[in-house]
Order: structure tokens, then sequence, then C-alpha cells
């Protein structure tokens, strides 16, 4: 990089990348399927960042146990499939507030060091994470979110399109990755299976979007 160049000037600048979206992958483990009654019980964070060869790679992970808001539900058949015992006396967890304040503030950091605008929520189905994201902030009474309130990345949709996979198992399978099936619906896991899944799908589509002609300046 010379004198005159800035980070926004180099060609992997994460500010140019997804139009000054910083992707940040979230996942959730939860009581249910209905983020407006159902439990958040585990949330992870991962941010990305493209390396010196300008390949997109994790950058950091975070990953929170969380107490069940109050009158919260928690079907029996997602315990079992996420094996969370909410009231194990042994469980580090903290609240909803404390657990969004944390990772905001990484998010955040990370949209100021990188050039970027906002956040954008990448998931697997991610519309059931930003979903659970969402009622726990207007739960919470957070008043500002650095994610755009509506907009995400889709890792099933994008596994479907290069992998021709739309189960996160399958697809990281087929991306070349190993999977731990013990290890699998915990949310720091899960979080970072997705994060590498979605760096390989950019990395593997690089050639494609260094092909496409800069949009004019204005």
């Amino acid at each position: 990089m010379t004198d005159t160049d800035t980070p926004q000037d180099a060609p992997a600048a994460l500010a140019n990348r997804f139009r000054g979206f910083l992707p940040v992958v979230i996942d959730v483990e939860t009581g249910g399927f209905n983020s407006a009654t159902d439990a958040l019980l585990e949330i992870a964070a991962v941010t990305v960042d493209f390396d010196d060869t300008g390949d997109l790679e994790i950058r950091e992970s975070i990953a929170y146990h969380v107490k069940p808001f109050e009158g919260a539900n928690m079907e029996p058949a997602s315990l079992e499939v996420n094996g969370i015992d909410p009231h194990h006396p042994l469980r580090p967890a903290i609240s909803e507030h404390d657990a969004l304040s944390r990772i905001f503030k990484m998010v955040r950091a990370t949209v100021k060091d990188t050039g970027c605008k906002r956040a954008v929520l990448v998931g697997h189905n991610a519309h059931f994470d930003l979903g659970f994201l969402n009622a726990a902030i207007a739960r919470t009474g957070i008043k500002r979110s650095p994610f755009h309130p509506f907009s995400c990345f889709d890792t099933a949709t994008l596994g479907g399109v290069a992998f021709g996979q739309t189960v996160l198992r399958r697809a990281a399978t087929a991306a070349g990755m190993d999977w731990d099936n013990d290890a699998a619906h915990s949310a720091r896991y899960d979080t970072e299976q997705t994060a590498r899944l979605f760096c390989t799908i950019v990395n593997r589509f690089r050639p494609v979007y260094e092909a496409v002609p800069p949009e004019p300046q204005s």
C-alpha cells in the first residue's frame, strides 16, 4: 500500500465488497420457533475480514449463554435437540441485555475499523436468527442496533447456489469442511461453521466479482 492509499482504496476492502455492509455471522439457540414467545438461550457472533491475499476469513468470535426472559416459553423438543438445560446451576448465563450489548460493542468497533456503514446479519436460514435478534432488541429496550433491521445474507440460499446443498452440515461437507456432529447445535460451533461456509462461498466467487467493472463515479 502506498502513502496515498487508504483502506477503502484497497481492492479487497470490506467496505467496498458488500456495498458498505459489514457481514456479521449470527446463530441463536432457542426454546422454540416463535421469537415473540420462546426463549433465546444462546447467541454467538463472528466477524469477518479480508486477509493480505484478498480472501475473506474469520476475524473475531464471541458466544454467550443467555438467561430466559421472564415468562419465556421453552419447548421440550427444542431443548432435546440443542441439549441445553436452562436451569443448570453451573450454566454461565447472562441477561439478554448484557449479551446483546457485548455483541453490539464488538460489531460497532468492527464497523468503524473497516470503514463500513452498518452490519448485516449472515445466518443459515438467516431470517430465523434475525427474528430472534430483533425480538430480543425490542424486549431489552436497546435503542440502536448496528444491524440492518430486515436485510440479511442467507447461507442456506448461498449453499444451494454454490454447492447444491441447503442443510448446513451438507453444505459444509460439500465445501470440503470438517463437521463434528457432537459439537453441532451449539451457537458457537454453528456460527463458526456458518462463517467458514460464507467465507468459502465469497472466496469461490471472487474471480466473478473482480471481473465486474466498477461503477462510474458521479
